[in-house]
């Protein structure tokens, strides 16, 4: 699905992917990890830019509108799949389809909230659930998620992790959590200092050698 040959990155004037090489084939489900700083979010970024056409993002800014309602903020996602004066008409009278579509898809992700309410009111595990959303309701066939659920708790997570996994094909996904990354994924990369250092099937893989990966990792200065 996606080949990049010794690419290298930069984060404004910084260099932060440094030759680095990696193929995703398709169907894969593959967790990307590695302390701060060492190019995650940037390779993912990356990555995002090369799929887009069949890929929903769901980074760590979240884009989210804080002035609209969860309804708009969800409905965001299927922008592209209608004429703008569609969108309009929805967006100052939501038609009922969409509404019982938006609010299934917030029910499935334990989404307990009015759809009226405005997102600058919410939590934030709340908001990375809408987020969520949103990405969910592009309806492509690639996720590609940066820490989409570090404000969960891990039962929560690990629940929407496999919500995930079951509406995606192929599933690209930034992770903290490693108990997360070798329960649910196929693949872990290991990122340290703008390189893979560390690329094997999760089965192959315990979490005592992810924890060494970590405790190897260069510190980053603050």
């Amino acid at each position: 699905m996606l080949a990049l040959e010794s690419i290298s990155l930069h984060y404004h004037d910084k260099r932060v992917i440094d030759e680095l090489s990696l193929s995703i084939a398709h169907g894969e489900k593959l967790a990307i990890v590695g302390a701060s700083g060492a190019g995650k979010s940037t390779l993912l970024s990356h990555i995002y830019q090369q799929l887009q056409c069949n890929a929903a993002l769901c980074s760590q800014s979240q884009g989210l509108v804080d002035a609209l309602s969860v309804y708009h903020n969800v409905f965001m996602g299927a922008l592209s799949r209608h004429h703008w004066l569609y969108n309009l008409a929805n967006l100052a009278w939501p038609f009922k389809r969409h509404l019982s579509d938006v609010k299934l898809l917030c029910d499935s992700l334990f989404l307990d909230v009015s759809l009226d309410t405005k997102v600058s009111s919410l939590s934030g595990g709340q908001r990375q659930r809408v987020a969520l959303a949103r990405a969910i309701y592009q309806h492509q066939p690639v996720f590609i998620g940066d820490e989409a659920f570090s404000a969960l708790d891990p039962i929560m997570a690990r629940r929407l992790v496999e919500l995930v996994l079951a509406k995606h094909e192929t599933v690209i996904m930034v992770l903290h959590d490693c108990a997360l990354a070798l329960a649910h994924f196929d693949r872990v990369i290991g990122l340290q200092q703008g390189k893979i250092a560390l690329d094997k099937p999760a089965k192959q893989l315990s979490a005592q050698q992810l924890s060494d990966f970590f405790d190897n990792a260069p510190k980053i200065a603050v």
